[in-house]
């Protein structure tokens, strides 16, 4: 039998180094957690008995926590800890003599000592009462001693390290498990279906996530050739990805609030919404409203846009200013409100909501920036969820690495998409949604991407697969 000890960062690498260096017939012996990393001790041509025999020879001495108890009968057995079952069955080792208890200090006042004393002293040897009250009075001022807490016994210590040890040998032991039944279940579907591997391996490459990447596989037909599996992937993402098919010259009258976390592009967006329709209808059928009054300078940005187009800025502090203004405002053709930005932590969301939802029938659009990172992405949506936002625009397109991140929260959510923003530029730098542009432009931006490995393969959609 042929041991070798291996030390890696974590339990995945050394598998990998495991198998690379002793072949998929290696054998783990264990396992321990280092400073550094893991230790794993690996065999290959294994003898069991041989093991046992060493381990019978090494294995530490256990034993019991508590002295000897009386000769149990056999009609009530005793019950036995968890810690002593497992020390009987390793090792019958008698059970050390029980610890004397320490003697508890005295709970009476001290003057009471000198009094016993004194009544056991010969009368002759007596002394007089005021020695007795002067040599008393200076006891009875003692305060009596700060009780300790009870000392641990060293046996209860090294049980408790020996549990949590095995606690974490245990967790490791499932890491391990999860990671092998993982790699062999990825491999089990890339040798039966290659096709639908090679599609979710290219789902993977564009950044799409793992339960999205699963849906979208599961309504693929049964039968598929080589051709389709090279275009179904961006075929099936654009036909999930909702459009709302907006125009940004629409000619029906809209009174449009935006919403969504801070330095996502709202007051930009707005700028450009406006100038198109400052184009199409003319500066004195637009008006824009702001309500973000914690942002320093945020109403002093939108203003100056106003001044740019021409169009009149109103302030809105509550409900009820709000809905005097958009009352106000019932005659214009386009009207554009600018919220605060607020994350979803943020205590005062609830209360910007409730000035939306109060102030009457206008049509939100959640605003996304295409960089953010998928859970912050989740997160802004499940924060504005109860003002049902009719539609999403997506913005910094140009700032994105990828895009299949935004891609897969608009899906799993099924937030149509009115407009997408690639710049600063007023207004050129945006654009009606287009769902296959879209899948295209993440398909180019991805496509300097390697492919990912079989290792994050696995970990993605291996145990989903075994499960399955």
């Amino acid at each position: 039998m042929k041991i070798k000890r291996f030390v890696a960062r974590d339990m995945r690498q050394a598998m990998r180094e495991v198998r690379e260096e002793q072949g998929p017939d290696a054998v783990i012996l264990s396992t321990r957690r280092l400073d550094d990393g893991i230790e794993v001790i690996a065999a290959i041509d294994y003898d069991e008995a041989l093991v046992r025999e060493a381990a019978k020879h090494g294995l530490p001495e256990l034993v019991a926590l508590q002295p000897p108890a009386k000769p149990e009968t056999k009609a009530s057995p005793a019950p036995r800890s968890v810690v002593q079952q497992v020390a009987a069955r390793v090792v019958r080792s008698p059970a050390p003599a029980p610890v004397p208890a320490p003697t508890p200090a005295p709970t009476s006042a001290p003057a009471t000592v000198p009094q016993r004393a004194h009544n056991a002293m010969p009368t002759a040897a007596k002394p007089t009462t005021a020695s007795v009250t002067a040599s008393s009075a200076p006891a009875a001022t003692v305060r009596p001693p700060v009780a300790q807490p009870p000392a641990v016994h060293p046996l209860v210590e090294r049980a408790a390290r020996d549990t949590a040890q095995l606690r974490s040998d245990f967790n490791e032991l499932r890491s391990m498990l999860e990671v092998q039944l993982s790699s062999l279940a990825w491999n089990d579907m890339e040798r039966r279906q290659p096709l639908r591997a090679r599609i979710l391996r290219e789902l993977t490459r564009l950044g799409i996530e793992a339960g999205v990447a699963r849906t979208l596989v599961d309504e693929l037909p049964e039968q598929i050739n080589a051709d389709q599996a090279r275009y179904l992937p961006l075929g099936m993402l654009s036909r999930n990805l909702t459009v709302s098919g907006r125009d940004l010259c629409a000619d029906e009258r809209s009174i449009t609030a935006l919403v969504g976390p801070t330095g996502v592009g709202k007051t930009t967006t707005i700028a450009k919404l406006a100038a198109r329709a400052v184009m199409r209808h003319g500066a004195p059928q637009v008006a824009l409203v702001s309500t973000d009054h914690y942002r320093i300078g945020a109403a002093a940005q939108l203003e100056h846009y106003g001044r740019l187009l021409g169009v009149q800025v109103y302030p809105a502090y509550d409900a009820r200013s709000l809905g005097k203004v958009l009352e106000m405002l019932h005659g214009r053709h386009t009207v554009l409100i600018d919220t605060a930005g607020m994350a979803g932590s943020d205590p005062r969301l609830a209360q910007q909501l409730e000035i939306l939802a109060d102030a009457g029938e206008l049509r939100s659009c959640l605003v996304l920036a295409a960089n953010a990172q998928v859970a912050s992405l989740e997160e802004a949506v499940d924060a504005y969820h109860a003002l049902k936002p009719h539609a999403c625009i997506l913005t910094k397109l140009d700032e994105a690495p990828r895009l299949g991140g935004a891609l897969s929260v608009l899906i799993r959510h099924r937030l149509p998409l009115d407009y997408v923003t690639d710049g600063q530029r007023v207004p050129e730098d945006i654009a009606t949604a287009d769902a296959r542009e879209l899948v295209c432009r993440a398909a180019r931006s991805a496509k300097a991407s390697a492919n990912p490995d079989d290792d994050t393969m696995a970990e993605r959609f291996g145990l989903a697969m075994a499960e399955a």
